[in-house]
């Protein structure tokens, strides 16, 4: 079977954790035979700022002030990963990346190295006070006191400055199938749309 390539982008609070996942489980029944890639950058930031190098403290200290991480250090996260651990074999789902247009030309650079052909990006398109709300919502819920009016917008400005660039350059890329799917409604509503748009189903 064609190995998929999935890329999803949304901004904060889009739902796309939850749209991934339930994307996986579909993957893992339809192909169970497939294994799955997944890279959630975010993530590995996390256990990367945990570390004692001197890069780490730098990051740690960026990552307490609020402040975005560099592009170079995310594509440094994807490309260790994908050089130590794809085998040609699966699928791969990437979720957090790439976040700018430096890091867009630079996963194009890769996706061809790897022979990945036309992947699919999927946008989990949301308003920005739907967004917000969102957060909000999420913060008081699970008591994310990182989660702050002011650090919410701050991720949204980020996301509006630098994000949407790379959308519309994906937008326009015909080396990649583009679906944009409105993210303001229920999660079953917005998976049944990605699976209909992707697998036509």
């Amino acid at each position: 079977m064609h190995k998929e390539t999935f890329i999803f982008i949304g901004a904060s609070g889009s739902g796309k954790g939850t749209q991934v996942a339930l994307v996986k489980e579909y993957l893992a029944k339809k192909t169970p035979e497939v294994p799955i890639f997944y890279v959630q950058t975010g993530e590995h930031f996390r256990e990367f700022i945990k570390g004692d190098s001197h890069a780490a403290s730098i990051a740690r200290q960026v990552q307490e002030k609020g402040g975005l991480q560099p592009s170079f250090l995310a594509m440094w996260i994807w490309s260790d990963l994908f050089v130590k651990h794809l085998t040609g074999s699966e699928h791969i789902i990437l979720d957090g990346a790439p976040r700018t247009l430096s890091e867009a030309h630079h996963l194009d650079i890769a996706m061809k190295f790897f022979k990945r052909e036309q992947p699919t990006v999927i946008y989990l398109k949301v308003h920005r006070e739907w967004s917000f709300n969102h957060l909000m919502a999420r913060a008081a819920k699970e008591g994310r006191k990182d989660d702050t009016e002011a650090s919410i917008n701050r991720r949204l400005d980020w996301f509006d400055h630098d994000v949407l660039p790379t959308i519309n350059h994906y937008r326009r890329d015909r080396d990649y199938d583009f679906i944009e799917i409105n993210g303001e409604r229920s999660i079953e509503e917005v998976h049944r749309e990605i699976v209909a748009n992707v697998f036509g189903e």
